[in-house]
């Protein structure tokens, strides 16, 4: 085997790395760096040793890409290896999973452009850490360049998102392809709100990505800040992520960086400053911190206010918080126009808004032949839901859609109607004895609405899908009213 410019063998007779490594990994230590570096140069003295940490620069994944090529060339009794079973992603797909490896000492030959190094894999402490597990890439070559080349390569590939999108969970950041695919899938057209307010914000974004030279020219910070709140469920989070999609699709993509907690181990002052570090590493970037409330708290509030309006430049991060409780926010967050300076209120939707959401549903039903949905049933529908959140409606259009999948006859939803309408006349907080279901304030007034709009059109009974949705409706009213009483 050729390693640069000299002839190796694959690996010694006697395997002092390995032996130093099972005999440090079973006695008291500290760092098993010093050891493996040690033990590699007794049995290479001939090559460069570099030091790479796989966190960092991952050759096993620069390789699996496709850019290089990778061979054990260690014996199995020199070898330490964990095997997993990996689920599939969905059962769906028909796959059963596979069986994976976590190497935790092992050697290898790597192939790279013609060129050929030995990388030997150790998992173990660096000396700092109460715990181990942290694993380091030994490079051996006998030609210092090609190994700087090599990994400023695949360190450039390691940095970049490959259909992905980072996300901070548990105190670092990860690449998550099932949010890229998630965000795929969310477009501006399947999002209902007011047409003004959904116009205001993709232009709010947009504009600000496309005037960098306009906020250098007015010397201002090329920096912005969002909050988008109101109650759950009326489109906060499907417009992030329908915003998402439509800046990766920009000529030069804008990715987007999600932070889910910033609970770790390091604590939350050591997260904040990774996810800043990044952002600014990545800007011009979309900064997301969904539940706004919850992630900023006082513990963290002063060293976060300081991150984003501190002495570090953060030219090119967009943020975007979101929350469901604006009153919760610290005035600094909510009201200090250099940090959030504009806000989006994602109220329950109005008549106008429900017709238009029932019609989305109508279009995406449209070839079902087996189930009938007239036109005027979206306007039907929006009369006696007010007060929904688009995730009520939802619930509402599932739960009926399941419930005629199960009867398709239709006959019990007219008897429950009828039994959830005798309700109206009993006293609050009474049970029926058919449906065991409490009446809510406003039941009467709701029933009475209900009944307005069959004998304004008799016809409206004759759908299965409108009988179930007045009981759907029915039942998310008195959980609706639940929640309310027990604020």
């Amino acid at each position: 085997m050729t390693v640069g410019t000299l002839t190796t063998r694959p690996g010694p007779p006697h395997n002092e790395t390995a032996t130093r490594y099972f005999e440090h990994s079973s006695a008291p230590r500290v760092n098993t760096d010093a050891v493996i570096v040690e033990a590699l140069r007794a049995d290479y003295p001939e090559l460069h040793i570099t030091v790479v940490p796989q966190q960092g620069n991952n050759l096993f994944a620069y390789a699996s890409a496709g850019h290089a090529s990778l061979a054990a060339i260690d014996e199995e009794k020199d070898r330490l290896t964990w095997k997993f079973f990996l689920p599939p992603a969905s059962r769906l797909t028909g796959q059963r999973g596979a069986l994976v490896d976590r190497v935790k000492l092992g050697r290898y030959l790597l192939d790279w452009q013609g060129k050929e190094f030995i990388l030997c894999i150790a998992d173990g402490r660096d000396g700092e850490m109460a715990y181990p597990s942290v694993t380091n890439q030994y490079i051996l070559s006998a030609s210092v360049e090609a190994t700087n080349k090599l990994l400023f390569e695949s360190g450039a590939w390691n940095s970049e998102l490959h259909n992905e999108i980072f996300v901070f969970d548990g105190g670092f950041w990860q690449k998550s392809a099932e949010l890229w695919d998630s965000v795929q899938k969310s477009n501006w057209e399947d999002v209902i709100l007011d047409e003004s307010m959904k116009k205001a914000i993709i232009s709010d974004v947009e504009n600000f990505f496309d005037s960098r030279e306009t906020y250098e020219r007015l010397k201002v910070a090329w920096k912005r800040g969002i909050i988008y709140y109101g109650p759950p469920g009326n489109g906060k989070t499907i417009s992030i992520k329908a915003m998402m999609n439509s800046l990766y699709k920009r000529k030069i993509p804008v990715p987007t960086l999600y932070v889910k907690t910033l609970a770790s181990f390091g604590g939350p002052e050591y997260s904040i400053n990774q996810v800043f570090s990044l952002a600014r590493r990545t800007a011009p970037c979309y900064l997301i911190f969904e539940d706004l409330d919850s992630i900023i708290n006082d513990s963290v509030r002063s060293y976060f206010l300081n991150a984003v309006d501190g002495i570090e430049k953060n030219d090119g991060i967009l943020m975007v918080g979101s929350t469901n409780h604006l009153d919760r926010l610290d005035p600094g967050l909510a009201k200090r126009p250099s940090r959030f300076d504009r806000k989006y209120l994602f109220p329950n939707p109005n008549a106008e808004e429900r017709e238009k959401y029932m019609v989305y549903w109508q279009t995406k039903l449209s070839d079902n032949h087996d189930l009938e949905f007239p036109d005027k049933l979206c306007p039907a529908v929006a009369k006696i839901t007010n007060g929904f959140s688009f995730a009520y409606l939802q619930e509402a259009m599932v739960a009926s859609l399941l419930a005629i999948a199960r009867d398709q006859d239709g006959f019990s939803e007219r008897v429950c109607l009828e039994c959830l309408e005798a309700h109206a006349q009993a006293a609050k907080g009474s049970l029926c004895d058919r449906d065991c279901r409490r009446s809510f304030k406003g039941l009467y007034d709701w029933m009475s609405m209900v009944r307005r709009q069959d004998e304004e059109d008799p016809d409206l009974d004759c759908y299965v899908l409108w009988r179930e949705i007045k009981k759907q409706v029915r039942i998310l009213k008195e959980e609706l009213g639940e929640e309310r009483r027990g604020k």
